[in-house]
């Protein structure tokens, strides 16, 4: 068993600020196909993070009037449930069954050190039953 998630977080997550335009950050996520970027300030702390559908407002905004208006801090969502580096598998398991996100920011206080997919517990998971 891995001794802690930072052992399977992705480490080279997308990841946008807060004065990037929304539609940079909407053509990331699309072109990574990413279900998320967190959102880091220029220290590398974590602020928010940016979903897929954080990004149909704007998205439906644009369509409608021909023109993309906003910053990702417009659109973000601010009240983000990260999870410890330190935290184990089983924890990262629990808190995937509790909460509907694909992903959780991975920090160490309150620097991001990356980003933890629901896949990955769950191949990590069947990985340990052999």
């Amino acid at each position: 068993m891995t001794d802690t998630i930072a052992e399977i977080a992705k480490t080279d997550a997308l990841t946008v600020t807060p004065e990037m335009p929304i539609r940079r950050a909407v053509a990331l996520l699309v072109e990574s196909k990413a279900a998320a970027a967190p959102v880091v300030d220029e220290g590398g702390a974590l602020c928010g993070i940016l979903t897929q559908k954080d990004c149909f407002n704007p998205a439906l905004q644009a369509s409608y009037y021909q023109e993309w208006k906003g910053t990702v801090a417009d659109y973000m969502s601010r009240n983000v449930i990260s999870l410890p580096a330190s935290a184990d598998l089983v924890a990262a398991a629990e808190a995937f069954i509790a909460h509907p996100h694909r992903v959780f920011p991975v920090t160490d206080g309150n620097r991001l050190v990356g980003l933890l997919r629901r896949s990955d517990v769950l191949s990590a998971l069947v990985r340990l039953s052999g």
